[in-house]
């Protein structure tokens, strides 16, 4: 595993910006007006602002930062915003880690940090057609200074349990040190897949896209495994005929390749 950069003795504040941007997926199953209804509720209420906002200050205490302000809201008919504004903690340096490791897994809202912030946007969606809805989440954890996002990675992708999860990480900006120089990342980093739990990878196809020049990373997730009871709300496959129950599962992967290809797929395509 790539080791922590030497120790920079930066002149003044570390201007680095380290933004973590994701969308997470989740898919059902809901043929009727009833089951659609039923679900876009059950989201609602699953992730509703005071939940998100919860997530997020989890998020804020793993990565080392300091909550300043939240803002948070939940929309009608469906959906949520969090906002928060952070601030790094005023603890030791050597207590800070940037490493290639995941960070802890489980035990929105938005906050306002110091020049750093992290949000959540949800977008709950159904359609009449097809019995396919689906609930996505929008999550950015942007900071400032030595705190990265990264280490929030793993307690994100449980507390969704997504289907999906499309990821992108970025340095932007430079810090200088104290002769002058001009530094553009203050950690290595070869791949977002190096902060995700074993486990969590062995379940999920994963493919990467970076621009290392560019310190642009970005990695996409998708279930290997479907087990059709979890994506039925309402019927059980047991209550469906071998035909009806293998359209349905058809009907799932294809929504879940084209979300995870970013394109719409042939008929048939399995």
């Amino acid at each position: 595993m790539p080791t922590q950069m030497k120790k920079l003795k930066l002149h003044g504040f570390n201007n680095l910006t380290k933004t973590l941007s994701f969308n997470i997926y989740d898919i059902c199953y809901a043929v009727t007006p009833t089951q659609r209804q039923e679900y876009i509720e059950y989201i609602d209420e699953a992730y509703n602002a005071e939940r998100l906002t919860q997530i997020l200050t989890d998020v804020t205490n793993i990565i080392g930062a300091n909550i300043l302000n939240i803002a948070h809201q939940d929309y009608d008919p469906e959906g949520a915003s969090v906002t928060i504004l952070i601030s790094e903690e005023p603890i030791m340096a050597e207590e800070l880690s940037n490493t290639e490791a995941p960070g802890p897994l489980p035990e929105s809202v938005v906050g306002h940090l110091d020049k750093s912030h992290i949000t959540v946007h949800t977008y709950p969606e159904s359609h009449p057609d097809g019995g396919i809805s689906t609930f996505r989440a929008d999550i950015d954890v942007s900071t400032c200074g030595r705190i990265s996002p990264l280490k929030a990675l793993n307690y994100l992708i449980h507390q969704f349990e997504s289907d999906i999860v499309i990821m992108d990480y970025r340095v932007r900006g430079f810090t200088r040190d104290v002769r002058g120089k001009k530094h553009y990342i203050d950690h290595k980093i070869s791949s977002i897949q190096n902060y995700i739990a074993r486990d969590t990878k062995e379940k999920y196809q994963m493919i990467d896209v970076n621009v290392y020049q560019e310190n642009i990373f970005h990695t996409k997730m998708m279930l290997k495994e479907l087990h059709l009871e979890d994506y039925m709300f309402g019927d059980l496959p047991e209550d469906l005929s071998p035909k009806e129950a293998k359209a349905i599962d058809q009907k799932v992967k294809r929504e879940m390749a084209e979300i995870f290809y970013g394109r719409n797929l042939q008929r048939g395509l399995q």
